[in-house]
């Protein structure tokens, strides 16, 4: 499984890459059409996504509702600035845990790279206080397994 690379720059940015065996359009695919996020962006074993709403088209609403099968959840609602099909999505995403988070302002390239794709999301949040406790939540470990999950979506 490829590494997923995160790193910080300045008080109030993330940088994520990762890289895939699938070409950019269905790495962008599986990032925006609800029938596919559902498959693969469930984070860590044992979650699920019972509610996937997306409506990838600039203006267009998200929400995503996570459970863990004990009684535990949270979800995330944002709206699509900017989407190029099969290179780039530009959102808003906010966690609810339960109150909303401020805003996650994130970028998402999809660069075609040997054979594969290199995706890099460029997170800015508003300030460090709310980096600092977006990277406390486990937003790392979550996404190494939903992008473990969307290597398999993609080798089928």
């Amino acid at each position: 499984m490829p590494p997923l690379n995160l790193t910080t720059d300045g008080d109030t940015q993330v940088l994520v890459t990762r890289r895939f065996a699938a070409p950019p359009d269905l790495v962008w695919r599986a990032h925006t059409d609800p029938s596919l996020i559902q498959r693969w962006m469930t984070g860590p074993d044992g979650w699920t996504m019972p509610r996937c709403e997306s409506d990838p088209r600039p203006g267009g609403a998200f929400r995503f509702d996570w459970a863990d099968g004990t009684g535990n959840g949270f979800h995330l609602t944002g709206e699509y600035l900017a989407l190029d099909p099969g290179t780039r999505i530009v959102h808003v995403e906010r966690m609810h845990m339960p109150d909303p988070t401020p805003d996650n302002h994130i970028e998402t390239t999809f660069r075609a790279d040997g054979d594969g794709t290199l995706l890099t999301l460029h997170m800015t949040l508003p300030n460090a206080e709310t980096r600092t406790q977006m990277l406390a939540t486990g937003m790392e470990h979550g996404m190494e397994a939903s992008y473990a999950h969307l290597d398999s979506l993609l080798a089928t």
